[in-house]
């Protein structure tokens, strides 16, 4: 299964684009902040993760505010010519 849920700001933007098909997509970065236990012991992470948004998801990220929080859940893969995966959102919630 491939699957993520990450809460993050929206910490940079593109402007809405349009796939060679039509599609609306989003372009942006990603940042996350927590605090968690591994192997017993408290963890300080921090994390940026390049995303992608497309189709009537693309069109609502897109009016979002840099700096602001949600909840992402998406899926994780790498561009053709890309080397680094890349969060593909499906959906966001306002973040707790």
């Amino acid at each position: 299964m491939n699957q993520l849920v990450l809460s993050a700001q929206i910490a940079e933007a593109s402007a809405l684009r349009y796939t060679p098909a039509g599609l609306p997509a989003f372009d942006c970065r990603l940042e996350h902040e927590s605090e968690i236990s591994e192997a017993g012991q408290m963890r300080q992470v921090k994390v940026a993760i390049k995303a992608v948004a497309f189709g009537s998801t693309a069109e609502t990220l897109v009016r979002q505010s840099i700096g602001s929080q949600w909840r992402f859940t998406g899926f994780l893969a790498t561009p053709r010519n890309g080397k680094h995966a890349v969060l593909h959102i499906q959906s966001f919630v306002q973040a707790n």
